[in-house]
Protein backbone atom coordinates (compact mmCIF):
# COMPACT_ATOMS: atom_id res chain seq x y z
CA UNK A 1 0.00 0.00 0.00
CA UNK A 2 1.56 3.21 -1.23
CA UNK A 3 1.82 6.45 1.05
CA UNK A 4 -1.08 8.12 -0.04
CA UNK A 5 -3.23 5.20 0.22
CA UNK A 6 -2.55 5.42 3.76
CA UNK A 7 -4.74 7.62 6.85
CA UNK A 8 -2.13 9.88 8.53
CA UNK A 9 -2.44 8.40 11.88
CA UNK A 10 -1.14 5.04 9.88
CA UNK A 11 1.79 6.74 8.11
CA UNK A 12 2.50 8.60 11.10
CA UNK A 13 2.51 4.74 12.84
CA UNK A 14 4.68 3.09 9.82
CA UNK A 15 7.09 6.36 9.96
CA UNK A 16 7.42 5.93 13.90
CA UNK A 17 8.08 2.17 13.22
CA UNK A 18 11.06 3.11 10.52
CA UNK A 19 12.44 5.52 13.24
CA UNK A 20 12.48 2.29 15.48
CA UNK A 21 14.42 0.43 13.11
CA UNK A 22 16.95 2.83 12.78
CA UNK A 23 17.82 3.16 16.50
CA UNK A 24 18.01 -1.40 16.66
CA UNK A 25 20.64 -0.63 13.90
CA UNK A 26 22.61 1.67 15.81
CA UNK A 27 21.79 4.05 13.37
CA UNK A 28 21.44 7.91 14.91
CA UNK A 29 18.91 9.05 12.50
CA UNK A 30 19.55 12.74 14.30
CA UNK A 31 23.07 13.34 13.73
CA UNK A 32 24.58 16.66 15.23
CA UNK A 33 25.96 18.20 12.06
CA UNK A 34 27.06 17.85 8.15
CA UNK A 35 29.88 19.11 6.51
CA UNK A 36 28.05 20.83 3.68
CA UNK A 37 30.63 22.64 1.02
CA UNK A 38 28.23 23.54 -2.15
CA UNK A 39 24.60 24.68 -2.35
CA UNK A 40 22.64 23.33 -5.19
CA UNK A 41 22.26 26.80 -6.97
CA UNK A 42 25.86 26.94 -7.31
CA UNK A 43 26.41 23.16 -8.71
CA UNK A 44 23.82 24.07 -11.32
CA UNK A 45 25.18 27.18 -12.23
CA UNK A 46 27.05 28.13 -15.58
CA UNK A 47 30.18 28.72 -13.40
CA UNK A 48 30.66 25.75 -11.82
CA UNK A 49 32.95 23.75 -14.43
CA UNK A 50 32.38 20.06 -14.69
CA UNK A 51 35.27 18.07 -15.86
CA UNK A 52 35.04 15.90 -19.55
CA UNK A 53 35.93 13.22 -16.92
CA UNK A 54 33.72 14.05 -13.99
CA UNK A 55 34.99 11.03 -11.29
CA UNK A 56 38.72 13.13 -11.71
CA UNK A 57 36.45 16.65 -10.25
CA UNK A 58 36.03 17.68 -6.68
CA UNK A 59 33.79 16.13 -4.85
CA UNK A 60 31.10 18.08 -2.73
CA UNK A 61 29.29 18.02 0.01
CA UNK A 62 25.22 18.78 0.08
CA UNK A 63 22.30 18.36 2.31
CA UNK A 64 18.86 19.00 1.62
CA UNK A 65 15.46 17.36 1.76
CA UNK A 66 14.74 14.52 -0.42
CA UNK A 67 11.57 15.64 -2.30
CA UNK A 68 11.34 12.62 -5.19
CA UNK A 69 13.07 9.40 -5.92
CA UNK A 70 13.00 6.53 -8.27
CA UNK A 71 14.44 3.57 -7.48
CA UNK A 72 15.57 1.02 -10.04
CA UNK A 73 17.07 -2.07 -8.14
CA UNK A 74 20.92 -1.39 -7.13
CA UNK A 75 20.70 2.31 -8.60
CA UNK A 76 18.22 4.84 -7.75
CA UNK A 77 17.52 8.76 -8.43
CA UNK A 78 16.40 11.02 -6.05
CA UNK A 79 15.76 15.07 -6.02
CA UNK A 80 17.43 16.51 -2.94
CA UNK A 81 15.65 19.80 -1.71
CA UNK A 82 17.99 22.11 0.25
CA UNK A 83 17.46 26.49 0.78
CA UNK A 84 18.83 27.51 -2.98
CA UNK A 85 16.86 24.67 -5.08
CA UNK A 86 17.02 21.59 -6.16
CA UNK A 87 19.21 19.33 -7.50
CA UNK A 88 19.18 14.99 -9.27
CA UNK A 89 21.30 12.61 -7.04
CA UNK A 90 22.35 9.41 -8.35
CA UNK A 91 22.89 6.56 -5.81
CA UNK A 92 24.18 3.18 -6.45
CA UNK A 93 24.62 -0.03 -3.58
CA UNK A 94 27.92 -0.26 -5.30
CA UNK A 95 29.09 3.26 -4.25
CA UNK A 96 27.67 3.87 -0.74
CA UNK A 97 27.43 -0.03 0.76
CA UNK A 98 24.75 -2.77 0.49
CA UNK A 99 23.42 -1.93 4.05
CA UNK A 100 23.48 1.32 3.38
CA UNK A 101 21.45 1.35 0.06
CA UNK A 102 19.52 -1.60 0.79
CA UNK A 103 18.16 -1.03 4.39
CA UNK A 104 19.03 2.47 4.76
CA UNK A 105 17.82 4.01 1.43
CA UNK A 106 15.71 1.87 0.15
CA UNK A 107 13.64 0.59 3.22
CA UNK A 108 13.90 3.28 5.70
CA UNK A 109 14.33 6.79 4.23
CA UNK A 110 11.16 8.59 3.18
CA UNK A 111 10.26 11.44 1.04
CA UNK A 112 10.89 14.59 3.42
CA UNK A 113 13.76 13.36 4.99
CA UNK A 114 17.00 15.36 5.42
CA UNK A 115 20.07 13.70 4.09
CA UNK A 116 23.50 14.69 3.57
CA UNK A 117 25.61 13.50 0.33
CA UNK A 118 29.29 13.46 -0.88
CA UNK A 119 30.20 12.95 -4.12
CA UNK A 120 31.20 14.31 -7.91
CA UNK A 121 28.97 16.24 -10.36
CA UNK A 122 27.52 15.15 -13.82
CA UNK A 123 25.61 15.50 -16.39
CA UNK A 124 22.94 12.62 -17.45
CA UNK A 125 22.90 12.36 -21.19
CA UNK A 126 19.68 14.55 -21.35
CA UNK A 127 22.24 17.32 -19.86
CA UNK A 128 20.55 17.83 -16.53
CA UNK A 129 23.63 18.86 -13.71
CA UNK A 130 23.44 15.22 -11.02
CA UNK A 131 25.48 14.72 -8.68
CA UNK A 132 26.59 11.04 -7.97
CA UNK A 133 26.83 9.82 -4.71
CA UNK A 134 29.67 8.13 -2.94
CA UNK A 135 28.38 8.63 0.28
CA UNK A 136 24.73 8.82 1.99
CA UNK A 137 24.20 9.91 5.37
CA UNK A 138 20.50 10.28 7.09
CA UNK A 139 20.33 13.61 8.92
CA UNK A 140 16.86 14.01 9.93
CA UNK A 141 14.11 11.63 10.03
CA UNK A 142 10.75 12.95 8.89
CA UNK A 143 7.76 10.96 10.67
CA UNK A 144 5.35 13.18 9.13
CA UNK A 145 4.98 13.00 5.58
CA UNK A 146 5.16 16.10 3.26
CA UNK A 147 2.21 16.64 1.11
CA UNK A 148 3.66 16.21 -2.36
CA UNK A 149 1.64 17.25 -5.62
CA UNK A 150 1.37 14.78 -8.63
CA UNK A 151 1.10 16.25 -12.15
CA UNK A 152 -1.05 13.99 -14.88
CA UNK A 153 -2.32 14.64 -17.89
CA UNK A 154 -5.72 14.59 -17.96
CA UNK A 155 -7.34 15.39 -22.30
CA UNK A 156 -4.29 16.93 -23.32
CA UNK A 157 -4.05 19.20 -19.78
CA UNK A 158 -1.67 19.08 -17.36
CA UNK A 159 -3.15 18.53 -13.82
CA UNK A 160 -2.09 19.22 -9.98
CA UNK A 161 -3.55 16.97 -7.40
CA UNK A 162 -2.89 16.87 -3.60
CA UNK A 163 -0.97 20.56 -4.00
CA UNK A 164 -0.09 22.11 -0.68
CA UNK A 165 -2.89 25.23 -1.57
CA UNK A 166 -5.20 26.15 1.24
CA UNK A 167 -4.41 29.11 2.46
CA UNK A 168 -5.56 28.37 5.96
CA UNK A 169 -3.47 25.85 6.41
CA UNK A 170 -0.64 27.43 4.45
CA UNK A 171 -0.73 30.22 7.16
CA UNK A 172 -1.29 27.97 10.08
CA UNK A 173 1.80 25.31 8.53
CA UNK A 174 4.25 27.96 7.60
CA UNK A 175 6.71 25.47 7.81
CA UNK A 176 5.41 22.85 5.61
CA UNK A 177 4.48 25.76 2.98
CA UNK A 178 7.89 26.77 2.66
CA UNK A 179 9.03 23.12 2.32
CA UNK A 180 6.75 21.95 -0.45
CA UNK A 181 6.08 25.67 -1.90
CA UNK A 182 10.02 26.85 -2.86
CA UNK A 183 8.29 30.31 -4.47
CA UNK A 184 7.13 31.25 -0.97
CA UNK A 185 10.68 31.30 0.09
CA UNK A 186 11.36 33.70 -2.79
CA UNK A 187 9.02 36.25 -1.69
CA UNK A 188 10.38 36.29 2.61
CA UNK A 189 13.87 36.96 0.67
CA UNK A 190 12.59 39.79 -1.17
CA UNK A 191 11.13 41.33 1.62
CA UNK A 192 14.10 40.72 3.84
CA UNK A 193 16.12 42.30 1.35
CA UNK A 194 13.66 45.51 0.95
CA UNK A 195 14.54 46.15 4.70
CA UNK A 196 18.03 45.86 4.08
CA UNK A 197 18.01 48.26 1.21
CA UNK A 198 16.07 50.88 3.11
CA UNK A 199 18.20 49.85 6.64
CA UNK A 200 21.48 50.93 4.54
CA UNK A 201 19.82 54.18 2.60
CA UNK A 202 19.05 55.74 6.22
CA UNK A 203 22.73 54.55 7.28
CA UNK A 204 24.30 55.74 4.15
CA UNK A 205 22.49 59.13 4.98
CA UNK A 206 23.81 59.24 8.61
CA UNK A 207 21.19 58.32 10.57
CA UNK A 208 21.63 56.12 13.49
CA UNK A 209 19.88 52.92 13.64
CA UNK A 210 17.84 52.68 18.02
CA UNK A 211 16.26 50.60 19.97
CA UNK A 212 13.04 52.04 22.28
CA UNK A 213 10.51 50.13 24.89
CA UNK A 214 7.58 48.00 23.23
CA UNK A 215 6.48 47.52 26.93
CA UNK A 216 5.04 51.04 27.75
CA UNK A 217 3.60 52.75 30.85
CA UNK A 218 1.68 54.59 28.30
CA UNK A 219 1.05 54.10 25.19
CA UNK A 220 1.33 56.73 22.35
CA UNK A 221 2.37 57.65 18.50
CA UNK A 222 -0.47 56.42 17.17
CA UNK A 223 -4.35 56.54 17.29
CA UNK A 224 -4.90 52.67 17.68
CA UNK A 225 -6.45 50.03 20.67
CA UNK A 226 -3.95 48.57 22.40
CA UNK A 227 -3.02 45.52 24.04
CA UNK A 228 -2.72 45.39 27.97
CA UNK A 229 -0.47 43.50 30.00
CA UNK A 230 0.61 43.63 33.75
CA UNK A 231 4.16 43.47 35.34
CA UNK A 232 4.20 41.62 38.33
CA UNK A 233 7.18 43.20 40.42
CA UNK A 234 6.25 46.48 39.66
CA UNK A 235 2.63 45.60 39.84
CA UNK A 236 1.73 48.26 37.16
CA UNK A 237 -0.26 47.66 34.28
CA UNK A 238 2.04 47.99 30.86
CA UNK A 239 1.19 48.43 27.03
CA UNK A 240 2.37 46.87 23.58
CA UNK A 241 3.62 49.59 21.81
CA UNK A 242 1.01 51.01 19.38
CA UNK A 243 3.86 53.62 18.09
CA UNK A 244 7.47 54.07 18.68
CA UNK A 245 7.52 58.17 17.80
CA UNK A 246 7.00 59.82 20.89
CA UNK A 247 10.52 58.28 22.42
CA UNK A 248 12.15 58.40 19.26
CA UNK A 249 11.84 62.21 19.36
CA UNK A 250 12.31 62.41 22.66
CA UNK A 251 15.77 61.44 21.46
CA UNK A 252 15.99 64.33 19.16
CA UNK A 253 15.16 66.26 21.85
CA UNK A 254 18.28 64.79 23.29
CA UNK A 255 20.83 65.84 20.40
CA UNK A 256 20.64 63.18 17.58
CA UNK A 257 19.77 64.83 15.03
CA UNK A 258 18.67 61.12 13.34
CA UNK A 259 17.22 58.40 14.07
CA UNK A 260 15.27 55.67 13.34
CA UNK A 261 13.69 52.02 14.16
CA UNK A 262 12.56 49.06 12.02
CA UNK A 263 9.74 47.80 15.02
CA UNK A 264 7.35 45.45 15.63
CA UNK A 265 4.11 47.72 16.81
CA UNK A 266 0.56 46.24 18.51
CA UNK A 267 -2.81 47.22 17.20
CA UNK A 268 -5.63 45.55 19.08
CA UNK A 269 -8.15 46.06 16.29
CA UNK A 270 -9.87 44.32 13.64
CA UNK A 271 -8.06 41.74 11.22
CA UNK A 272 -8.10 42.16 7.43
CA UNK A 273 -5.97 41.16 4.29
CA UNK A 274 -4.44 44.58 5.16
CA UNK A 275 -4.40 44.25 8.68
CA UNK A 276 -2.86 42.39 11.47
CA UNK A 277 -2.62 43.15 14.98
CA UNK A 278 1.27 42.67 15.51
CA UNK A 279 3.26 44.39 12.32
CA UNK A 280 6.53 45.93 11.36
CA UNK A 281 7.28 49.63 10.56
CA UNK A 282 10.01 52.16 10.08
CA UNK A 283 9.90 55.54 12.18
CA UNK A 284 12.40 58.24 11.20
CA UNK A 285 13.32 61.47 12.73
CA UNK A 286 15.68 64.02 11.48
CA UNK A 287 15.67 67.13 13.00
CA UNK A 288 15.74 70.88 11.03
CA UNK A 289 13.51 69.13 8.28
CA UNK A 290 10.05 69.44 7.47
CA UNK A 291 7.57 67.59 5.63
CA UNK A 292 8.65 68.73 1.93
CA UNK A 293 12.08 67.47 3.15
CA UNK A 294 10.69 64.05 3.96
CA UNK A 295 8.66 63.87 0.63
CA UNK A 296 11.48 64.28 -1.43
CA UNK A 297 12.93 61.74 1.02
CA UNK A 298 10.20 58.94 0.52
CA UNK A 299 10.18 59.23 -3.31
CA UNK A 300 14.25 58.71 -3.24
CA UNK A 301 14.39 55.73 -0.70
CA UNK A 302 11.53 53.78 -2.48
CA UNK A 303 12.19 54.45 -6.17
CA UNK A 304 16.08 52.99 -4.73
CA UNK A 305 14.38 50.14 -3.17
CA UNK A 306 12.04 49.16 -6.37
CA UNK A 307 15.78 49.30 -8.57
CA UNK A 308 17.30 47.14 -6.45
CA UNK A 309 14.56 44.73 -6.32
CA UNK A 310 13.36 44.70 -9.77
CA UNK A 311 15.62 46.52 -11.54
CA UNK A 312 13.12 48.73 -12.37
CA UNK A 313 11.13 51.50 -10.84
CA UNK A 314 8.06 49.56 -12.31
CA UNK A 315 6.53 46.66 -10.40
CA UNK A 316 3.94 44.63 -10.84
CA UNK A 317 1.03 44.08 -8.41
CA UNK A 318 -2.15 42.45 -9.15
CA UNK A 319 -3.13 44.03 -12.43
CA UNK A 320 -1.41 47.46 -12.25
CA UNK A 321 2.28 48.53 -12.61
CA UNK A 322 3.19 50.50 -9.67
CA UNK A 323 6.01 52.98 -10.87
CA UNK A 324 8.26 54.68 -8.01
CA UNK A 325 9.98 57.13 -10.13
CA UNK A 326 10.31 60.13 -9.12
CA UNK A 327 8.40 62.68 -8.46
CA UNK A 328 4.96 61.18 -7.42
CA UNK A 329 1.79 63.79 -7.26
CA UNK A 330 1.15 65.68 -4.56
CA UNK A 331 -2.53 66.85 -3.69
CA UNK A 332 -4.04 68.43 -0.63
CA UNK A 333 -6.40 66.36 1.11
CA UNK A 334 -9.75 68.51 1.18
CA UNK A 335 -9.00 69.06 -2.94
CA UNK A 336 -8.58 65.33 -3.12
CA UNK A 337 -12.29 64.36 -1.54
CA UNK A 338 -13.49 67.45 -3.41
CA UNK A 339 -12.01 66.13 -6.71
CA UNK A 340 -14.05 62.97 -6.32
CA UNK A 341 -17.10 63.85 -4.13
CA UNK A 342 -17.47 67.58 -5.80
CA UNK A 343 -17.48 68.42 -1.88
CA UNK A 344 -15.51 71.02 -0.20
CA UNK A 345 -14.78 70.52 3.43
CA UNK A 346 -12.64 73.32 4.23
CA UNK A 347 -14.41 75.39 6.99
CA UNK A 348 -16.99 72.95 8.00
CA UNK A 349 -18.96 72.93 11.45
CA UNK A 350 -19.26 69.45 12.72
CA UNK A 351 -23.06 69.53 12.06
CA UNK A 352 -22.80 70.82 8.80
CA UNK A 353 -19.56 67.76 7.94
CA UNK A 354 -21.87 65.35 9.57
CA UNK A 355 -24.59 66.21 7.35
CA UNK A 356 -21.85 66.17 4.18
CA UNK A 357 -20.50 62.61 5.69
CA UNK A 358 -24.41 61.22 5.83
CA UNK A 359 -24.72 62.48 2.42
CA UNK A 360 -22.19 60.72 1.38
CA UNK A 361 -22.85 57.70 2.77
CA UNK A 362 -20.80 57.65 5.85
CA UNK A 363 -22.01 56.31 8.82
CA UNK A 364 -21.46 58.43 11.58
CA UNK A 365 -21.78 58.12 15.64
CA UNK A 366 -21.62 60.21 18.62
CA UNK A 367 -17.56 58.93 19.62
CA UNK A 368 -16.60 60.54 16.02
CA UNK A 369 -14.86 64.10 16.34
CA UNK A 370 -14.43 65.76 13.30
CA UNK A 371 -10.75 64.30 12.20
CA UNK A 372 -12.47 61.05 12.22
CA UNK A 373 -15.27 61.71 9.61
CA UNK A 374 -13.08 63.31 7.38
CA UNK A 375 -10.49 60.16 7.52
CA UNK A 376 -13.73 58.10 6.87
CA UNK A 377 -14.66 60.02 3.94
CA UNK A 378 -11.07 60.19 2.25
CA UNK A 379 -10.97 56.32 2.98
CA UNK A 380 -14.38 55.28 0.98
CA UNK A 381 -14.18 57.89 -1.91
CA UNK A 382 -10.58 58.81 -2.58
CA UNK A 383 -7.98 56.27 -0.65
CA UNK A 384 -9.44 52.96 -2.81
CA UNK A 385 -8.55 54.82 -6.23
CA UNK A 386 -5.26 56.22 -5.85
CA UNK A 387 -3.12 53.04 -7.36
CA UNK A 388 -0.04 55.16 -8.28
CA UNK A 389 2.34 56.52 -5.74
CA UNK A 390 0.32 60.01 -4.42
CA UNK A 391 1.14 62.31 -1.66
CA UNK A 392 -2.25 63.21 0.31
CA UNK A 393 -1.13 66.47 1.91
CA UNK A 394 -2.09 68.90 4.52
CA UNK A 395 -4.56 67.25 7.15
CA UNK A 396 -7.45 68.67 9.10
CA UNK A 397 -5.65 69.23 12.69
CA UNK A 398 -8.53 67.40 14.30
CA UNK A 399 -6.72 64.15 12.78
CA UNK A 400 -3.48 64.95 13.99
CA UNK A 401 -2.64 65.55 17.23
CA UNK A 402 1.56 64.73 17.00
CA UNK A 403 1.73 67.01 13.59
CA UNK A 404 2.92 71.14 13.59
CA UNK A 405 -0.04 73.43 12.70
CA UNK A 406 0.43 74.44 8.60
CA UNK A 407 2.50 77.95 8.39
CA UNK A 408 0.12 79.09 5.48
CA UNK A 409 -3.29 76.92 5.76
CA UNK A 410 -5.47 77.38 8.70
CA UNK A 411 -7.08 74.95 10.64
CA UNK A 412 -4.32 72.21 8.71
CA UNK A 413 -1.06 70.42 9.60
CA UNK A 414 1.49 69.85 7.71
CA UNK A 415 1.65 65.96 7.16
CA UNK A 416 1.22 63.41 4.57
CA UNK A 417 0.42 60.05 3.82
CA UNK A 418 2.01 58.16 0.62
CA UNK A 419 -0.69 56.20 -1.09
CA UNK A 420 -0.15 53.27 -3.03
CA UNK A 421 -2.53 50.62 -4.63
CA UNK A 422 -5.32 51.62 -2.65
CA UNK A 423 -3.30 52.11 0.49
CA UNK A 424 -1.54 53.79 2.99
CA UNK A 425 2.24 53.01 2.97
CA UNK A 426 3.58 55.87 4.80
CA UNK A 427 2.83 58.60 7.26
CA UNK A 428 5.32 61.96 8.23
CA UNK A 429 4.21 65.27 9.37
CA UNK A 430 6.70 68.51 10.34
CA UNK A 431 6.57 67.33 13.84
CA UNK A 432 5.28 69.29 17.02
CA UNK A 433 7.46 71.03 18.93
CA UNK A 434 5.16 73.06 21.14
CA UNK A 435 5.50 71.89 24.64
CA UNK A 436 1.57 74.38 24.95
CA UNK A 437 0.63 73.57 21.60
CA UNK A 438 0.87 69.40 22.13
CA UNK A 439 -1.22 69.74 25.56
CA UNK A 440 -3.75 71.26 24.30
CA UNK A 441 -3.97 68.57 21.80
CA UNK A 442 -3.28 65.71 24.00
CA UNK A 443 -6.34 67.44 26.24
CA UNK A 444 -8.65 67.46 22.90
CA UNK A 445 -7.69 63.36 22.72
CA UNK A 446 -8.72 63.15 26.07
CA UNK A 447 -12.13 64.36 25.19
CA UNK A 448 -12.53 62.24 22.53
CA UNK A 449 -11.58 59.12 24.47
CA UNK A 450 -14.28 60.63 27.24
CA UNK A 451 -16.65 60.64 24.22
CA UNK A 452 -16.44 57.29 23.85
CA UNK A 453 -13.19 56.81 20.92
CA UNK A 454 -11.12 54.18 22.53
CA UNK A 455 -8.36 54.87 19.40
CA UNK A 456 -7.72 58.82 21.31
CA UNK A 457 -4.90 59.37 22.42
CA UNK A 458 -3.40 59.48 26.43
CA UNK A 459 -1.81 62.54 27.35
CA UNK A 460 1.62 61.60 28.25
CA UNK A 461 3.32 63.93 30.90
CA UNK A 462 6.88 62.47 30.35
CA UNK A 463 6.71 63.28 26.56
CA UNK A 464 5.80 66.74 27.16
CA UNK A 465 8.37 67.41 29.73
CA UNK A 466 10.81 66.03 27.02
CA UNK A 467 9.54 68.86 24.84
CA UNK A 468 9.63 71.12 27.24
CA UNK A 469 13.68 71.33 27.03
CA UNK A 470 13.48 71.61 23.45
CA UNK A 471 13.03 69.67 20.23
CA UNK A 472 14.37 71.40 17.04
CA UNK A 473 12.18 72.20 13.64
CA UNK A 474 11.95 67.94 12.55
CA UNK A 475 10.35 65.81 9.66
CA UNK A 476 9.03 62.04 11.35
CA UNK A 477 7.93 59.62 9.42
CA UNK A 478 6.32 55.72 9.28
CA UNK A 479 6.47 53.41 7.05
CA UNK A 480 4.20 50.34 7.02
CA UNK A 481 6.82 47.15 6.64
CA UNK A 482 3.67 44.62 5.86
CA UNK A 483 2.18 46.64 3.50
CA UNK A 484 5.34 48.13 1.47
CA UNK A 485 6.22 44.40 1.02
CA UNK A 486 2.64 43.32 -0.20
CA UNK A 487 3.28 45.91 -2.86
CA UNK A 488 7.14 44.95 -3.75
CA UNK A 489 6.16 41.39 -3.87
CA UNK A 490 3.06 41.45 -5.67
CA UNK A 491 0.57 39.87 -2.94
CA UNK A 492 -2.84 40.36 -2.25
CA UNK A 493 -2.93 39.75 1.71
CA UNK A 494 -0.86 40.83 4.66
CA UNK A 495 -0.49 37.38 5.69
CA UNK A 496 1.56 36.46 2.26
CA UNK A 497 4.55 38.58 3.61
CA UNK A 498 4.02 37.61 7.37
CA UNK A 499 5.61 34.39 8.05
CA UNK A 500 3.12 33.41 11.17
CA UNK A 501 0.20 35.59 10.57
CA UNK A 502 -1.81 35.71 13.54
CA UNK A 503 -5.47 32.94 13.10
CA UNK A 504 -8.04 31.88 15.11
CA UNK A 505 -8.06 29.06 16.95
CA UNK A 506 -7.69 25.82 15.30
Amino acid sequence: MSEQEQSPSELLALRKEKLNQLYELKINPFPSSFDVTAKTSVLKSEDFAIPENPEAGERVSIAGRVMTRRVMGKAAFFNLQDANGTIQVYIRRDDVGTDNYNTVFKKLVDLGDIVGVKGFIFKTQTGEVTLHAEHFELLSKAIRPIPIAKEVEEDGKKVVYDAFSDKELRYRMRYVDLIVNPHIRETFRKRSQMVQQMRMFMIDQGYLEVETPILQPIYGGASARPFVTHHNTLDMKLYLRVANELYLKRLIVGGYDGVFEFSKDFRNEGMSRFHNPEFTQVELYVAYKDYNWMMDFVERMLEHVALSLHGSTEVPVGKHVIDFKRPWPRIPMLEAIKNETGIDLEGLRLDDLISAAKDLGIHVDKTMGKGKIIDEIFGVHVEHKLIQPTFITDYPVEMSPLAKKHRNKEGLVERFEAICNGKEIANAFSELNDPVDQRQRFEEQVKLREKGDDEAMALDEDFLRALEYGMPPTAGLGIGIDRLAMIMTNQESIRDVLFFPHMRPE
